[in-house]
């Protein structure tokens, strides 16, 4: 009996055992998946203008319920979401108590559609439009995690909360290089809210988009939603110097940083022989500048000798400007191979444009830049190398001369004939 008992107690510690072993790496896993799943932070006006009844002959106010729903019902399953709230709570005229007013309304996680239809039925049009403090306490509610970061801001009118400009706040939340970024929806915007919210969600990469219809609603926003669950790269923050010699040697991947007005940006990439370095910028205008500029993407050596440039221009508003560049490294030769040949070469690459701030906008931060760098196996010298310069066109070369030559050929036999023609006449 006691054998019986001590046998069936040690079954239980190896079953409890085992329970506990699967257990946790299960633990690990489910942790795993949700530091790398996908987050969406939608940010609603609730202010006292959402009454006004201009939707498809409902208010604003109904027309987001109804498209927040039908959004709940499709957010796919890895999508951590999340709604909060601006204007909702305070109806009073103190300008410094509304300002305040933005809450969480559904935390950031996995989703109970029952729960979050709940939350969004009891909502009503209450007061204030504080944009930029729900956009920072936004990006509170993102932090973390190494998955895509999504904010879907939807306004019917601009912020009342100046000085603190919305705009602002985006440039700053893009600036973290956190990967980041804020699409706007303006319902039944006016050129103002226009300008606000392209403003917006120029500074971290996204879109605006007017809207004036339910339907129009709910599809973009589902289209936000699920396009926050498409893999995507993460940008790496980084600063570049002013000088080749103290700037950040880089590898291959997508680099954020920002580009002051003036001034130039310097980073260093190593390349061996036989790789060929591609490299690409982009320059965003966050905001007004003037007229004429330009982006400038130079390769030199640590020397200072010119290697190649891209360049590009442009005159007038211009959201982007983009450059780039390739520089193969030739194999070393059998007598380079030698002991103490020097492999690898450091490339500097300078970023400069010329973009200039218009009156009044404020200079600083810079422009958002970013880096593309590739460092790829060289062409080959049979298919990726142009011979002489003519690459494929050897091909068109070689069948012109075959069929000059064949023509010649039936020419020169003609002409013979007439002749022998005439003569016998």
């Amino acid at each position: 009996m006691i054998t019986r008992t001590r046998l069936a107690t040690g079954v239980c510690a190896l079953l409890a055992a085992l329970a506990a072993g699967m257990a946790f790496p299960a633990g690990a896993v489910a942790d795993e998946t949700s530091a790398t799943a996908p987050k969406v932070d939608l940010v609603l006006d609730v202010s006292g203008s959402m009454r006004a009844r201009d939707i498809d002959g409902q208010s604003r106010m109904a027309a987001a319920k109804q498209a927040f729903n039908e959004v709940l019902d499709a957010t796919p399953e890895e999508v951590r979401l999340g709604i909060r709230t601006l204007g909702a709570n305070y109806p009073g005229d103190d300008r410094r108590t509304g300002c305040k007013d933005t809450a969480q309304l559904y935390p950031v996680g996995p989703l109970d559609r029952t729960e979050a239809k709940a939350a969004v039925a009891t909502l009503a049009p209450t007061g204030w439009t504080p944009i930029g403090p729900a956009l920072l306490k936004a990006a509170d509610d993102l932090d973390g995690g190494e998955g895509s970061k999504r904010i879907v801001l939807i306004s019917d009118g601009e912020d009342t909360c100046a000085p603190l400009d919305p705009c602002e706040v985006a440039r700053e939340i893009a600036a973290k290089g956190i990967g980041l970024t804020i699409d706007t929806l303006g319902l039944v915007p006016n050129t103002k809210l226009r300008q606000q919210l392209s403003c917006i969600a120029e500074a971290t990469g996204g879109t605006f988009t007017s809207v004036e219809h339910t339907d129009e609603l709910t599809d973009k926003v589902n289209q936000l939603v699920d396009r926050a669950a498409d893999p995507v790269v993460t940008p790496v923050a980084t600063t570049g110097a002013e000088q080749c010699a103290k700037a950040p040697t880089l590898k291959s991947g997508l680099y954020t940083d920002r580009a002051e007005f003036g001034q130039q940006r310097w980073y260093r990439v190593d390349v061996e022989p036989g790789q060929e370095l591609r490299a690409s910028v982009s320059v965003a205008a966050d905001r007004a500048v003037n007229p004429s500029y330009g982006v400038l993407l130079r390769a030199e050596t640590v020397h200072g000798r010119e290697i190649v440039r891209g360049e590009a221009a442009g005159n007038g508003r211009t959201d982007v400007m983009s450059t780039g560049l390739r520089y193969p490294k030739a194999e070393l030769d059998d007598e380079d191979e030698g002991e103490g040949a020097s492999a690898a070469e450091t490339v500097c690459l300078q970023v400069t444009h010329s973009f200039s701030a218009g009156s009044g906008v404020q200079t600083t931060p810079g422009l958002p830049l970013e880096l593309t760098v590739d460092v790829v196996d060289g062409p080959s010298q049979s298919s990726d190398v142009a011979s002489f310069g003519l690459g494929r066109g050897w091909w068109l070369l070689g069948a012109l001369i075959l069929v000059g030559f064949l023509a010649g050929v039936v020419w020169g036999w003609v002409s013979r004939w007439r002749v022998a023609v005439w003569r016998t006449n």
